[in-house]
């Protein structure tokens, strides 16, 4: 291999001993001297100029100048354009892992390459040898794949593979390595920080120690925790590794942990100067053990791999000293200490992958054919005090000085640059690689800490503590200048169309009838920026219900430094859930039934799930009740599978009788002269558009109100329909109207109202409704001399059983409950001659089928038209031509009521709604 040279250097190295003694010990003198000027300044508090660092270290300076100025023959020239292959093996296109290789890759101007395994990728075919592609990327389902395929012997300078075999081989096979690498010191003598608990036979449990010696109830003295710090190497002979400044910390006093900055979590925990010497202990314990690792392997074959690199998770146990011991080592990034490790432990892992990705490819160039004069290609290395490099070390070497030289996630792990008052080297004799690296880093560690200097004493002790409390109340105290996503981050992970890209701010998502919440958590692109969903104070991670059909999530990306946050930006992530998968009846088919859910067994008496039907023989009587017990009845190829259904014809069926369905002739003639009173919230309101709808044979008037609404253009003016809105939960407890004042104001705004059939009063909502508001109807029906109307009950509902943000949950035990309140309900309502529309049975089997909403209590939902009819032609419905949908949501507040040529209708839609709201028809027809 050619060998390059550094005549400067070589010139500069070759004076005598005794003249490179005395230089040694001028150089001593000059730093302490440096020492005292520091420490002066300090205590005068004087600000003070640093020279270049080349006082410090010209030597260091002089390689790096030759690094950054000088670039070496290359041999063979890397393909264009960049190639990178990603080999995902079990993992989905759409996870997050994936999408985040992609889109960092392609911004880094790569073409990416997906594939399954090594021997589906065309790149990496065995007729093509190795060429080809520039980066390979082997995902953890991949890695054996990648193992056994990839020839890292033959690997081209200016290709980089994501694995290290020699790290895989010491601490893979779920532990085993790492046991093999610990007898292995112990049989050579060494004293290795290791307390591996996977190794024997009783494969103990990482656990946090309890602290023991400790008092009851006393937190134990001294530091101790779980830390999972995650290491990146760069290169095995010599060591190259840097430390990732995110860890996940797990103490005494928590049940899982968290992902907190190392260098935060020390100095909370220890101090300044404590933290300070932990973390150099953290450092050195794993470098020590990387180091063994690499000298185990030292007989087998080596890989010549210049740019490989490994990403490890380190476990190190603190218990009650700054020195903590190394107790587990995985292959890849792990984060099963989380609370919650399937979300958060993800999100956690591609912001590392993703510091990982700008850390190694920004920070390389490739090489050029282009020449310096101060470099000399040579067939060895005259003379024994040069520098000389072959073009692997140069590469290495090269690599190294450009990663330290930019800002990043990653601090030097090791090689550990020497205390910076102690002397260089100054023994005769060629340069080593691994001291030209720890002159590199000293140098840099050194500018570094000059910079924090400077910056510290340009900020007075008070001007500092303000700007930390600003930083602290804000979260930020730089404005939001990149208004910009880094990733949406959901679980279940949604396969957004298009891919995500920080430039695209609109999504679609189709999701699985069975996927009921979605939770969400975006990310910035700039730590200045905050992230809010649905409002500007809204959360920044949340869990969605996600009804069927169309649901939108909503996140805003807002600048928060002054005091009312101003959005910068909107994405927006329609989601659209499927319906029950169906399969349409052509032969021959059984009946099935089903009262409950098997998923959510609201009634542990009864069965759950299909069960064969059938239909008794005896002839069926109208319902004398709005709530006969019945059940749910489907056609089924099995009633042993539910995906051989046909979903669409399913129909609710009281036992031994049925509800007549109203025609809209019957139904315009029943409602006559009929005022119809609605009290309770919006699953309430869905029934009374429902009844609007069928009356008028369509709806022209929605809205979403919270307040009192009367409607009095039905049925030709000769219908009254009026809605008050209870409980308004959102307003304080004081300024909160009671049940007793809201039914006084509707039927205030209602009258005149006549004392008979005539008046219907409909209350109920999901929730709310107990019988304590049955006796209140029933004192103010009395009062106002209403005691003759017909009163209708809507019984509770399903709905908050899922686990949303901001809203209730309901558990399994408080639902159970939630029905047996439901039978006392009706058992009240039957008792004051109450019509009763049992809802809860009707919704329990169903609960799946919710439409948007938080509460996913919502069987119902308005679609939106737009119709073409003459402008002559105001009532009539028959000239409605060329109607459109425009969209399916249950917020939509602006109405169109001029005539023209496009103008707007509603429509109610949903099969469970339309169940209980055609049986409250069927009871005020029959009623009549």
């Amino acid at each position: 291999m050619q060998i390059l040279r550094v005549r400067m250097l070589l010139r500069r190295r070759s004076c005598s001993g005794a003249l490179l003694l005395l230089l040694g010990v001028a150089v001593c003198l000059f730093y302490q001297n440096r020492t005292v000027a520091w420490n002066r300044l300090r205590s005068e508090q004087q600000h003070h100029s640093w020279k270049s660092s080349d006082e410090f270290d010209s030597e260091a300076r002089r390689i790096i100048s030759v690094l950054e100025n000088q670039v070496p023959e290359h041999s063979q020239k890397p393909p264009r354009p960049l190639r990178a292959v990603v080999l995902t093996g079990r993992h989905l296109v759409s996870d997050t892992e994936v999408q985040l290789y992609q889109q960092v890759l392609q911004q880094m101007g790569y073409e990416v390459h997906m594939s399954r395994y090594t021997e589906t990728s065309s790149f990496l075919r065995t007729d093509r040898g190795v060429g080809g592609w520039n980066l390979l990327l082997c995902l953890s389902s991949s890695e054996l794949s990648c193992l056994r395929r990839i020839s890292f012997s033959h690997l081209q300078q200016h290709q980089r593979v994501n694995l290290i075999p020699r790290l895989m081989a010491a601490f893979s096979d779920a532990g085993e390595g790492f046991c093999r690498l610990l007898v292995h010191s112990h049989l050579t003598g060494s004293d290795l920080p290791m307390k591996p608990y996977s190794c024997g036979s009783t494969n103990q449990k990482l656990l946090v120690p309890q602290g023991s010696h400790s008092p009851a109830g006393a937190p134990p003295t001294g530091l101790v925790a779980m830390v999972n710090v995650y290491v990146l190497v760069t290169s095995i002979r010599p060591l190259i590794s840097f430390l990732h400044d995110t860890s996940v910390v797990t103490t005494y006093q928590e049940q899982g942990g968290r992902a907190r900055k190392l260098r935060d979590f020390l100095l909370q925990q220890l101090g300044p100067t404590n933290s300070h010497q932990a973390l150099g202990q953290v450092k050195q314990v794993i470098g020590e053990v990387l180091l063994a690792a690499a000298s185990t392997n030292e007989t087998t074959t080596v890989h010549r791999c210049v740019l490989c690199y490994q990403l490890l998770t380190f476990s190190l146990l603190f218990s009650r000293s700054i020195t903590p011991v190394v107790v587990q080592v995985d292959t890849d990034l792990t984060f099963s200490a989380l609370r919650k490790d399937t979300f958060d432990g993800q999100i956690t892992k591609d912001l590392i992958l993703e510091d990982t990705l700008h850390f190694l490819l920004r920070t390389h160039t490739h090489m050029s054919s282009e020449t310096d004069t101060e470099w000399e290609q040579d067939s060895g290395c005259r003379g024994t005090h040069g520098l000389c490099l072959s073009e692997d070390e140069f590469l290495l070497l090269r690599q190294f000085q450009r990663q330290l030289s930019v800002p990043s996630s990653f601090q030097l792990l090791y090689p550990i640059s020497p205390s910076l008052l102690s002397c260089p080297s100054s023994a005769p004799g060629p340069l080593g690689v691994t001291d030209v690296l720890t002159r590199i880093s000293r140098y840099y560690e050194l500018q570094r800490r000059f910079r924090s200097r400077d910056e510290t004493e340009d900020l007075t002790n008070q001007e500092s503590a303000v700007a930390s409390l600003q930083g602290r109340a804000t979260g930020s105290s730089a404005s939001c200048d990149e208004p910009r996503l880094r990733q949406i981050y959901t679980d279940p992970p949604l396969p957004l169309t298009p891919p995500f890209s920080p430039w695209v701010k609109e999504y679609r998502a189709e999701v699985t009838f069975d996927t009921v919440t979605v939770r969400i958590r975006p990310e910035p692109v700039s730590p200045a920026c905050q992230v809010h969903l649905d409002e500007h104070r809204g959360p920044r991670m949340a869990n969605y219900p996600v009804g069927l059909g169309n649901s939108r999530i909503s996140i805003l990306v807002t600048d928060d430094v002054k005091p009312e946050p101003v959005v910068m930006a909107i994405y927006t992530v329609h989601v659209n859930r499927e319906s029950r998968p169906s399969l349409p009846m052509f032969g021959e088919h059984v009946l099935c039934s089903f009262i409950q859910d098997c998923g959510l067994l609201v009634r542990p008496g009864q069965s759950c799930g299909l069960q064969p039907f059938i239909r008794s023989q005896t002839p069926r009587q109208a319902c004398s009740s709005g709530h006969a017990p019945g059940q749910w009845v489907v056609p089924c190829l099995s009633c042993s599978d539910n995906r051989t259904c046909d979903w669409r014809r399913v129909a609710w069926e009281p036992d031994g009788c049925y509800h007549l369905m109203v025609d809209q002739l019957r139904l315009q003639d029943c409602m006559l002269d009929r005022k119809v009173l609605f009290i309770g919230d919006s699953t309430n309101r869905g029934m009374m558009y429902f009844l609007m709808e069928r009356v008028n044979s369509s709806l022209e008037d929605w809205g979403k109100a919270h307040n009192t609404l009367v409607y009095k253009n039905l049925n030709r003016g000769r219908t009254l329909v009026s809605y008050s809105y209870y409980p308004q939960f959102w307003l304080e407890m004081k300024r909160r109207p009671t049940f007793r004042q809201t039914l006084r104001q509707l039927l205030h705004r209602s009258r005149p109202l006549v004392n008979s059939k005539q008046t219907v009063l409909v209350l109920g909502g999901v929730q709310w409704l107990n019988t304590n508001h049955l006796r209140t109807v029933r004192e103010v029906l009395d009062r106002e001399s209403l005691s003759e109307v017909l009163v209708v009950v809507k019984s509770l509902g399903m709905g908050f059983h899922l686990p949303v943000d901001g809203i209730r949950s309901l558990r399994l035990r408080e639902i159970q409950e939630l029905d047996r309140e439901n039978d006392g309900i009706i058992t009240t309502a039957k008792d004051n001659g109450y019509e009763v529309i049992d809802t809860f049975s009707i919704t329990m089997g169903r609960y799946k089928e919710f439409l948007q909403g938080h509460c996913a209590c919502h069987f119902h939902e308005v679609e939106k038209f737009r119709f073409s009819r003459p402008a002559d032609d105001m009532t009539s419905t028959s000239n409605r031509t060329r109607a459109t949908s425009l969209s399916s949501q249950s917020a939509v507040q602006d109405t169109d009521h001029e005539a023209g040529p496009d103008t707007l209708t509603y429509h109610v839609r949903g099969p469970v709604n339309q169940v209980y709201s055609e049986i409250l028809l069927s009871r005020l027809c029959s009623r009549k």
